[in-house]
């Protein structure tokens, strides 16, 4: 993380070259590319593996460049002050006249924005002329990377540059919510359901039943580790990987604990970094101990879900 000036200017000289880049954020690291340039988000699809269909979250750094793209609203405004910059996307309708890359939305007249924390990537955002799209920096379906090394693990040197700004703080995606009519969640993630909620004075649901994909993070199989993962399980067979929620008294070489005392922010931190390792450690199988369904446990559950789908 040194130079962290100098590293900014390398980013941003590839990004002004329609190169795609690895950006740190709070929630994972991204995979970014110039939101306004049809070659450059191209390049994230292709280095992804990424379906069309799948839309893309586009990062801002300010407001007044976020409202020359999207229409806001109240429902906008109240979530805006509580969360940003912080781990929350809003889908919102498009403007016409945005310069929005097509490859972007999937020709939708939607976007998914967010204002990310990372101060590295904050600084990135402020001295570009354009908003950055950054799906996660993995190859589509696989697990989201936490930091800069992750990223080395999915790309090696088939991208130009990797702006490194630490582990990434949350460790989940963000979460995404839909503002196009009355408010609704599209994934599960960083930011609190309840506290959302609570902002905005109604029993917001989260909807995962949509057929059709209309914002990034809805597809049924994602942040896999590619092996075979049994869920809620008490008892993990031999030579198997045993994910645990708390430290116990007895342990093994399978054991991978997600915090010391079922703390569910911490495991959600820890998720993706044990999933990973685990597949380094070339086991065969993943089983996991029931996770209690509430507050960061129901995202963790949603993204084990998913993962055990592969």
């Amino acid at each position: 993380m040194k130079n962290n000036l100098s590293n900014i200017k390398k980013a941003k000289y590839y990004l002004d070259k329609n190169e795609c880049v690895g950006i740190p954020t709070e929630t994972v690291y991204g995979l970014a590319a110039n939101a306004y340039s049809n070659i450059a988000t191209a390049k994230i699809f292709k280095l992804k593996k990424r379906p069309k269909k799948n839309p893309l979250i586009v990062h801002y750094h300010s407001l007044k460049m976020l409202q020359l793209d999207c229409e806001t609203n109240y429902f906008f405004y109240k979530l805006y002050k509580k969360f940003c910059p912080g781990p929350i996307t809003f889908v919102l309708k498009l403007k016409k006249n945005s310069k929005i890359s097509k490859n972007v939305t999937n020709n939708k007249k939607t976007l998914a924005v967010r204002f990310p924390k990372n101060s590295v990537t904050k600084k990135l955002l402020k001295s570009l002329k354009y908003p950055l799209a950054a799906p996660s920096a993995n190859i589509s379906t696989k697990i989201s990377p936490v930091s800069k090394e992750d990223v080395k693990d999915e790309f090696g040197k088939k991208i130009k540059f990797i702006l490194d700004g630490g582990r990434s703080k949350i460790g989940l995606e963000s979460t995404i919510i839909s503002l196009i009519n009355k408010p609704e969640i599209l994934r599960l993630g960083g930011a609190e359901i309840k506290k959302i909620k609570k902002i905005l004075k109604s029993d917001i649901k989260y909807n995962n039943k949509k057929k059709k994909i209309t914002s990034p993070g809805q597809g049924k199989v994602h942040y896999s580790p590619g092996i075979p993962i049994r869920l809620n399980v008490n008892k993990a067979k031999q030579n198997e990987a045993f994910i645990l929620i708390k430290k116990r008294k007895l342990s093994g070489k399978n054991f991978y604990y997600l915090s010391k005392s079922k703390n569910l922010k911490n495991a959600a931190k820890n998720l993706y970094r044990t999933l990973r390792m685990i597949k380094k450690k070339k086991f065969k199988s993943i089983a996991v101990e029931k996770i209690p369904n509430k507050s960061f446990g129901e995202a963790i559950n949603d993204r084990l879900l998913r993962a055990s789908k592969f």
